[in-house]
């Protein structure tokens, strides 16, 4: 009896796990979602960026993708590179105080962009789409949060505007985010490398002129020896006698 009941209690756990399996199998699969690529870059610099979109439904298509700037970081230079088969309108506000992009204050930056396609271009499922853009200088931020709608060819849209939480934890729907993190400072102060280059050459010339002295006092030297020399031999030719004595 007691065996029957440990045998039911097992069976039963069992079916419990496969259920709890199953259902966990199916919830725990994240969806794909739009995401900035890279997804790291410098604060102050320049850098190619890629909204990747790749499209979830079965059935229909990804027909428009909208991509909303931070305001909290604004940025002065953003420009697009051409999507085949897609169309991109590019929206502005004005900022107080200016952003300055090389030496001039723009009152004005990009909020939003809009990419809509055209024709047989849209997303079909299965597919995914990139859409580049060129930004910067970026700002002194430590993120850049891009709230996104992505529409369907059914009239669905979805909603990529959750930023990211405390804990780290992924939400539901997630905007694009991209780190900036801050410039690292040079390894060495500037103009050290010239003077550097200079003690070399300076080295070498020294070297050069140790040598040249060197040859010059080994030849005066050997001069100095040749008339010592001369001077013994002329001096024995006259203490010689000679034939006729």
């Amino acid at each position: 009896m007691i065996r029957h009941r440990r045998t039911a209690s097992a069976a039963a756990a069992l079916a419990l796990g496969a259920v709890a399996t199953a259902v966990l199998g199916f919830a725990a699969p994240a969806s794909a979602h739009v995401t900035v690529n890279p997804q790291e870059a410098t604060q102050g610099g320049y850098g190619r960026f890629a909204f990747r979109v790749p499209n979830e439904s079965d059935t229909a298509s990804t027909t428009k993708l909208e991509v909303v700037l931070p305001e909290n970081a604004p940025v002065g230079s953003v420009s697009t590179m051409p999507v085949p088969g897609w169309t991109v309108a590019v929206e502005k506000r004005k900022v107080d105080p200016p952003v300055e992009v090389h030496g001039s204050q723009l009152s004005e930056v990009v909020s939003k962009l809009t990419w809509t396609a055209t024709g047989s271009a849209a997303v079909k499922p299965g597919q995914f789409q990139e859409f580049p853009v060129s930004m910067g200088p970026l700002p002194q931020v430590e993120t850049m949060v891009f709230k996104t709608l992505q529409t369907y060819s059914d009239g669905n849209v979805q909603r990529w505007i959750e930023e990211p939480l405390p804990g780290g934890e992924e939400p539901e729907n997630p905007a694009p985010v991209l780190t900036l993190t801050a410039a690292s400072p040079s390894a060495a102060p500037t103009g050290t490398a010239a003077p550097q280059a200079a003690s070399d050459d300076d080295d070498d010339d020294a070297g050069s002129d140790d040598v040249a002295t060197g040859l010059a006092v080994a030849g005066l030297v050997a001069g100095v020896g040749g008339l010592l020399l001369g001077g013994l031999a002329f001096s024995r030719t006259r203490r010689a006698p000679t034939s006729q004595e």
